[in-house]
């Protein structure tokens, strides 16, 4: 069902980038933007997680504290043991990357560290597995390219207006031009939001039954929303296209909870992790660690 949903996605988005083609450059520019969405969508299944991780200026991270409990929470997922990086950035956030389970990757910022306790980075970290468990992260990130490359169509539509009919004729409006340089991005926006919403849930459930801890992963949501709102992210406002990779919206001051944001409401998330927590009790982790025992910062030598 994913790889349907996969398929679905990059063929919308594909036919989304050719009409933004056609519009700028009639067949042609159709042609062009099919070969170039093509090419992006290899390169996107073969180097998501490079692409994405040289972006960010992301640093491995082979050993310590960090690395063994991403190395024990796998285990619990029963995942292959992904790649760890740390992110030297002030914001409390993390995603992950990778065209499979075999190939993927967790990237976590320094302010995440900085701010989590031991069983609320467990539930951040068995988030972003589940994600690499539903194969979550080859579809946002072929996403984010996409939808980076239809914003830059976008803005040379306003420039070039309406391209030139089958005779090779110009047929520049800058009123056309406008309404694409707009509409193009909200589009591929849209697309991003009805992927990105759902699977959120998916994972925030999936994290709190790796970790163990429904109500560690809710504290983990709390605390991050009030980071991600007081902490720029300022590579995240440079490339908005990959806002949705993150388990909380990066992108501050854009109004996080409106109709379009590509995450759903943090409250209610929260909500739900309470809900779930209602259900069952906490599973420790097999070191023996809870939420009420872990040192407030364990990660900075890891970092």
């Amino acid at each position: 069902m994913n790889r349907m949903k996969t398929f679905i996605l990059i063929a919308v988005m594909t036919a989304l980038f050719m009409f933004v083609g056609n519009l700028i450059g009639g067949q042609q520019g159709m042609m062009v933007a099919f070969i170039m969405a093509a090419v992006m969508n290899i390169g996107s299944y073969w180097f998501s997680d490079s692409i994405v991780l040289k972006m960010y200026k992301a640093q491995p991270v082979e050993s310590g504290e960090l690395y063994n409990l991403v190395a024990q929470l796998a285990e619990r997922a029963q995942l292959p043991m992904p790649r760890v990086y740390i992110i030297n950035n002030p914001q409390p956030n993390a995603f992950a990357t990778g065209r499979n389970p075999s190939h993927a990757a967790v990237a976590v910022n320094t302010g995440l560290l900085d701010m989590m306790t031991r069983d609320e980075l467990a539930g951040v970290l068995g988030h972003e597995l589940t994600h690499v468990k539903n194969r979550d992260t080859l579809t946002m990130t072929i996403t984010a390219t996409l939808a980076g490359a239809i914003g830059m169509l976008g803005n040379m539509a306003m420039f070039m207006g309406g391209g030139r009919d089958e005779n090779g004729r110009s047929r520049s409006n800058p009123i056309i031009g406008i309404v694409v340089m707009i509409a193009a991005p909200l589009v591929a926006s849209i697309v991003q939001m009805a992927i990105s919403r759902t699977r959120e849930y998916s994972a925030d459930k999936g994290g709190a039954e790796i970790s163990g801890n429904p109500m560690a992963l809710a504290s983990a949501l709390a605390k991050l929303q009030g980071g991600a709102r007081a902490i720029p992210n300022i590579t995240a406002e440079e490339h908005p296209a990959t806002a949705h990779m993150f388990i909380l919206n990066p992108l501050s001051g854009h109004g996080m909870d409106n109709l379009f944001s590509t995450h759903p409401n943090t409250e209610n998330r929260i909500a739900a992790l309470e809900a779930l927590a209602q259900q069952g009790g906490l599973t420790r982790l097999r070191d023996g660690s809870s939420s009420s025992d872990a040192p407030q910062n364990p990660w900075k030598d890891s970092a």
